[in-house]
């Protein structure tokens, strides 16, 4: 985007501030949900800066202006910050402040400074937060009663408004009536007899519904209340067909206007009320007001993380799919590379044109990465027009993406080598290797965290000095967000328990600025393994079907052991796909799958 454009946002914002007396404005990544992806019309912070990555925060005072983000995007948020006047913020690297810190030097010189942030896209723990942070920084004031976007987003769009979608049973595997029953049985484990869900998976989930609010994500912008004796949905009306509304009314759903959240918060007769700090929306937290609440992480992510025996034969079904189109595609890049003209952007669009021809598909599950060369070091790298390069017969093609299919979400990674490769990117290729097949063989017991098993991944690379910064592993939902949780594999202490039943990426990397990037990912499913006078332990089984690449395998960098997982891993997807394919197509994967 042209700075100019960003820098006379910024003043707009500027003058507004002044007229309010704010010295300064945050803008996080969130949306009145709280979601990780948001529709278009909460993407105020990627208004403002022009930054467009999924997570970051901006923050404006009125001389200058930063964005804090992770290691995911600090490539491409230092392309698209260049010009606009806002300093790039490292999370987690050393030296790097915090908001609150950057904001109380340059805010010391002003006494009463007051700082605003929009509390309706802020989560309870976001808010309260600041607050103790900025009064700790000068005795800040935080203000969070101001949308300055209303105001200086002059084409800003609007809240989606397509039609809700209702999930049915043979791929949800659980009537909505049965979930609701279960979380309130959680909720009397709590203590509450009411609760408020803000997060739209979770309200999709419960009433399986799903919409196209959010990109890539099959989710409806809306609200649900839980109480004793009835449930409401608040969405807007004009997103509910005959069928939606006839099945609300089947399952005893009330429904209300999405703005009259709000109010019915107010005329809320129980006595008390649980909302999740993390997800539920400061404004509407501070509507409810002084009556009881219980403040605690809502019951519903660990039971949607938790697959029913439906939701993973749709899984399998789905892999099938997607391993097919896979195949295809994989089959056809090498020689179309040859040849010539295929892109970045080309292939993206090849690969998400054998997806649709599968059936069941919907849509891809997140924006693919497509990223040739040194692009691949770019994390969350995303080929536009003017970024796209031609594929090479030579190097590594780091190729993330996914598909929505009505019976499972799908999440794969792989690196290919178009051709020759150099030793570097052999040896890196193989590090992630090893350490994507250490985690896929572990066995741990039940209820352990992702935390402890996440340096299984990441010791071989260690032992020589090199790392990535971002998780190794994510849930991922059932025809939902590809990003779920609780649970995941990651360095930072994540205390969610592993439990049978929950899917989850092993997506190790290693990225080389400037030069070039690896991953391999596959979708797990956490299995039963034994039960022992030491308890029960627990595996993961790879969901996703589809070869890894094998030319560029330094291969005496490889244990039997692990020599023996990938040939068996082959063996089992040549045994699955096979039967679908033919032709060509079967016989390249004979030879992708043949044992080391």
């Amino acid at each position: 985007m042209d700075c100019n454009i960003i820098r006379n946002r910024v003043e707009k914002l500027r003058e507004l501030m002044r007229s309010e007396g704010i010295d300064a404005f945050i803008f996080p990544s969130t949306d009145p949900h709280n979601g990780e992806y948001v529709p278009d019309h909460w993407k105020g912070r990627e208004f403002i800066s022009g930054f467009n990555g999924s997570a970051g925060t901006a923050v404006v005072t009125l001389a200058e202006a930063a964005l804090w983000t992770d290691s995911r995007y600090f490539i491409a948020a230092t392309e698209q910050l260049e010009g606009t006047g806002f300093e790039l913020m490292k999370l987690k690297i050393e030296g790097t402040p915090t908001i609150a810190e950057w904001l109380g030097r340059k805010l010391a010189a002003k006494s009463g400074a007051v700082v605003g942030i929009d509390g309706m896209v802020s989560s309870v723990d976001m808010v309260e937060g600041l607050i103790g942070e900025l009064r700790q920084q000068g005795g800040i004031t935080l203000r969070t009663n101001l949308d300055p976007l209303e105001a200086i987003w002059t084409d800003r769009p609007a809240v989606p408004q397509d039609k809700v979608e209702v999930h049915q049973l043979k791929y949800a595997g659980e009537t909505a009536e049965s979930k609701l029953e279960r979380i309130k049985q959680e909720l009397r484990q709590q203590h509450a007899v009411g609760m408020l869900v803000s997060a739209l998976d979770d309200i999709a989930w419960t009433l399986n519904l799903r919409g196209s609010d959010v990109h890539c994500n099959p989710v409806a912008v809306s609200y649900l209340l839980i109480e004793e004796d009835k449930t409401t949905l608040f969405v807007n009306s004009q997103k509910l067909d005959e069928e939606a509304k006839a099945y609300l009314a089947s399952i005893g759903v009330a429904t209300d206007e999405y703005s009259n959240v709000a109010k019915a918060l107010k005329a809320y007769k129980g006595y008390n009320i649980q909302m999740d700090p993390a997800q539920t929306s400061y404004t509407l937290y501070q509507v409810y007001g002084n009556r009881p609440k219980v403040m605690s992480k809502s019951p519903i992510p660990a039971m949607k993380a938790v697959k029913n025996a439906t939701e993973i034969e749709g899984y399998r079904s789905a892999m099938l799919k997607d391993g097919v189109a896979m195949v295809k595609f994989l089959r056809w890049l090498k020689p179309a590379v040859e040849h010539g003209g295929v892109t970045e952007m080309s292939a993206d669009e090849k690969l998400t044109a054998l997806r649709a021809q599968q059936p069941l598909f919907r849509d891809i599950s997140f924006d693919t990465i497509a990223g040739y060369g040194e692009h691949g070091a770019i994390v969350h790298y995303e080929a536009t027009p003017d970024t796209d390069i031609e594929l090479k017969p030579e190097g590594l093609l780091l190729l993330d993406s996914g598909a929505q299919y009505l019976d499972g979400t799908t999440d794969i990674t792989r690196t290919i080598a178009l051709g020759p490769v150099s030793d570097e990117q052999r040896h890196v290729y193989t590090l992630v290797l090893k350490g994507h097949i250490d985690l896929s063989m572990c066995k741990f017991p039940a209820n352990a965290s992702g935390t402890q098993l996440d340096i299984l991944a990441r010791q071989a690379m260690w032992r020589e000095g090199m790392n990535y910064l971002h998780g190794t592993g994510h849930g991922v939902g059932s025809y939902l967000n590809v990003h779920e949780g609780p649970h995941q594999f990651r360095m930072e202490y994540m205390p969610a328990p592993l439990k049978a039943g929950m899917t989850v990426t092993n997506e190790p990397g290693l990225y080389l600025a400037g030069k070039f990037g690896v991953r391999t990912e596959n979708t797990m499913l956490i299995t039963e393994y034994m039960t022992t006078e030491f308890g029960r332990f627990l595996q993961l089984e790879p969901l996703t079907l589809c070869p890894i690449d094998k030319t560029p395998i330094d291969v005496d960098m490889l244990t039997d052991e692990e020599i023996a997982w990938l040939n068996d891993y082959h063996e089992a997807v040549y045994n699955k796909l096979s039967p679908l394919l033919d032709g060509d197509d079967l016989e390249w994967l004979k030879d992708a799958c043949s044992a080391l």
